[in-house]
């Protein structure tokens, strides 16, 4: 995965108002609820009394309530009801969960996957997107394939005459995109099997976005060819846009071997002619998806589960030259994630000097008020003399390394 970066997770109308949603993604286990004023939070899923799952359980007004025991999490992570303690009870600061940054744009619930900091940076999609007039659907769905498999198979469309073209669906799909009216559109499969040459393919890289065009067309048929747009956004959007089609695809790492895809069909001028009826227009949409996802989509999963290595990146494949947008995307990976390593490595630094000079920093006079060298706290008042916590009191704020953790979950082994 890429550290540092905003991560679409869930759809907004996925997560419930009254009820706890858990997921998996970027190889942790989440519960995501909202609040009595509707604010999203979202946290680790597990408890840390004896690991049972937060999304099983209740909310209950401002907090989250585990379904073994009923303890209770604010949306700050700390817990603040032990019910077999009574709400006098003394709650150890280490019964907490860590607390995630989540944002709710674009009909999305989008997680920051990094560095913990003062200041995000605003969720963007290139301006195609941001600025798109037309109506959309959007489904979801899980394929066990790793995300970076998954992403290139969008940054190209020369293998759809192979690997689309022999259910049922597919025939819909070359007859009315491929086939021409002077022949009633009976030659659509001989048109689309034909047109699989690339020419004036063009890719350019604009920060964390790369743009391709390119031809797909019948070689010594120069009539017979489709023009193509795709886009890619960091850290895993993809968009393509080609006669009629349009769609944007997100792919999120649920863990290293599976990935979830959130695909948002955009609608089509035609439509509006084909189906004069407004309120029917959303479930065309919703069909042309659903075939998407158990056709289409199935036809490149049944490819990518059995393609090696499992994981794509530089120097693992043999590229060809329309494959270019593919190794920028590769390129702009390992790019991105050695930003992120030489950013947490000079948080680390500055963490390490700043510790360094408070350990340098002459100690404070002893005072003549009794208090205990260490926190003042009598061991016969219940509280631990190594923190200072009393009851109702909140934990003291995690080291800057266990922040960051929370923040994201960043750890040097991801992929």
């Amino acid at each position: 995965m890429i550290p540092n970066q905003w991560y679409p997770i869930l759809r907004t109308k996925d997560v419930k108002r009254d009820a706890p949603t858990g997921v998996k993604r970027l190889g942790e286990e989440l519960v995501l609820w909202r609040d009595l004023s509707g604010t999203l939070v979202c946290q680790s899923a597990r408890c840390p009394h004896k690991g049972a799952n937060l999304s099983d359980g209740r909310v209950v007004g401002n907090s989250l309530a585990c379904p073994y025991h009923g303890f209770r999490y604010d949306a700050g992570g700390a817990c603040r009801l032990i019910p077999a303690l009574g709400t006098e009870g003394r709650i150890p600061a280490s019964l907490r969960i860590d607390t995630y940054e989540v944002r709710e744009k674009y009909g999305l619930v989008w997680l920051w996957w990094g560095e913990k900091r003062e200041e995000l940076p605003d969720i963007e999609l290139p301006h195609e997107l941001a600025e798109h007039p037309r109506p959309y659907e959007t489904i979801t769905w899980s394929r066990p394939v790793h995300y970076t498999r998954y992403i290139e198979s969008l940054l190209e469309f020369y293998h759809v005459t192979f690997v689309h073209r022999d259910h049922w669906a597919n025939i819909i799909d070359y007859t009315f995109m491929y086939g021409s009216w002077r022949k009633l559109w009976t030659d659509g499969r001989e048109r689309y099997i034909a047109a699989n040459k690339i020419v004036n393919h063009r890719v350019d890289v604009d920060g964390t976005i790369i743009r391709s065009t390119f031809d797909q067309c019948e070689e010594g048929n120069p009539s017979n060819i489709w023009h193509f747009d795709l886009i890619y956004q960091a850290p895993c959007m993809t968009h393509v846009r080609q006669g009629l089609l349009e769609v944007t695809t997100w792919l999120t790492p649920i863990d290293e071997e599976n990935t979830q895809a959130i695909m948002r069909l955009w609608e089509y001028p035609l439509l509006k002619r084909m189906v004069p009826v407004k309120a029917l227009r959303p479930l065309v949409l919703k069909a042309s998806l659903q075939m998407e996802k158990y056709v289409q989509d199935q036809q490149d999963n049944d490819i990518m589960a059995r393609q090696e290595p499992k994981v794509s990146e530089r120097g693992v494949n043999k590229l060809i030259a329309p494959d270019e947008m593919n190794a920028k995307y590769l390129q702009m990976r390992d790019r991105l994630k050695a930003e992120a390593r030489a950013d947490a490595e000079a948080r680390a630094a500055e963490r390490a000097r700043e510790a360094a000079a408070d350990a340098a920093a002459p100690a404070p006079a002893a005072g003549g008020n009794g208090s205990s060298p260490t926190n003042g706290s009598s061991p016969a008042n219940g509280t631990a003399a190594t923190n200072g916590t009393t009851p109702g009191q909140a934990p003291a704020p995690a080291r800057p390394e266990k922040a960051a953790a929370r923040a994201g979950g960043v750890s040097e082994s991801a992929p």
